[in-house]
């Protein structure tokens, strides 16, 4: 086994460019340096290691089950020793480089994007990396610095931090409620259809409270269920059913009368809006800089 005093820092960076380019030539290229430095490096570091960390074919390169771990343990340093380094000679104001942020379509356009924009023409010297998605991402295999999700975070290990909170509401088309009718008290959904957002813990169990502080736990049944929140004002829109949705991704929907607002005199549990942030101690200046921004840009909103 080797110590780490014997093992060049340089040489872990180059695995990781070949891990991330897909092979030498190409890893070569974006490191700008010989591809034959490439295989003496990584033949070092495999001699040091003691262990095969890629397949090599004529067409590609592999990972082997030790250059593959060694890879998902050693990229979020990687990354970080990066960030203090660039840190560590450039001002906040002068913030440079990429930013790689992932949030779902709905909250991105609504939200994220625009905050993106203002923060762009503050530092024109940062690239940014918008990845729009409604599925809960891998931040180190994807390579994002930083994302935004609603709700209620499942993995309490998770690296987050609450920017805000946000409202849900209960909602149908009119076409809907003409035809099946409008629900006056929270026990009347049991006999509506009931549109299931997939994504929840618990997508057929809502609690609703009143302004008395009474409580009342509503079990659904479901025939259509979906992954993904702007599939789901879609198909609202389109008279399937009932469900909830965040009142600010709706807001458009309920302003234009596509979508009417049930139960009033009822309200659901608030949720949060997290940074979630990868594995590893280091927070990049770019990252935490539009963490406070967009922090900023939720409370004034």
């Amino acid at each position: 086994m080797a110590n780490l005093d014997q093992i060049d820092l340089n040489a872990l960076r180059i695995f990781d460019a070949v891990v991330l380019a897909g092979g030498f030539t190409a890893a070569a290229d974006r490191l700008g340096v010989a591809k034959a430095k490439i295989s003496v490096q990584i033949a070092r570091l495999e001699k040091q290691l003691g262990v095969a960390l890629l397949t090599r074919t004529t067409r590609k390169v592999l990972l082997t089950d030790a250059g593959r771990q060694l890879h998902e343990q050693c990229q979020p340093y990687l990354n970080g020793l990066c960030e203090a380094l660039t840190d560590a000679g450039r001002a906040q104001s002068e913030l440079s480089g990429l930013l790689r942020v992932s949030a779902s379509v709905i909250h991105a356009s609504l939200s994220v994007a625009p905050a993106l924009a203002r923060f762009a023409q503050l530092h024109p010297h940062l690239r940014i990396d918008l990845r729009t998605t409604d599925k809960i991402s891998d931040l180190v295999s994807d390579g994002i610095d930083l994302s935004f999700r609603m709700g209620w975070l499942r993995d309490s290990s998770q690296r987050a931090i609450q920017l805000s909170q946000f409202e849900q509401c209960i909602l149908a088309s009119p076409s809907y409620l003409k035809k099946a009718g409008t629900p006056k008290v929270p026990q009347d959904l049991r006999e509506h259809a009931w549109i299931a957002m997939s994504l929840l813990p618990t997508p057929l169990t809502w609690k609703l409270t009143d302004a008395q502080g009474k409580v009342e736990t509503v079990h659904m049944k479901s025939r259509i269920q979906v992954d993904a929140p702007s599939s789901l004002l879609a198909l609202m829109e389109n008279g399937a059913g009932i469900s909830v949705m965040v009142e600010q991704s709706a807001a458009e929907a309920i302003k234009a009368k596509r979508l009417q607002r049930l139960l009033p005199d009822w309200k659901l549990n608030s949720g949060g809006i997290y940074a979630v942030l990868p594995p590893g101690r280091h927070v990049s200046a770019k990252v935490r800089a539009f963490i406070d921004f967009y922090r900023d840009s939720l409370n004034s909103g």
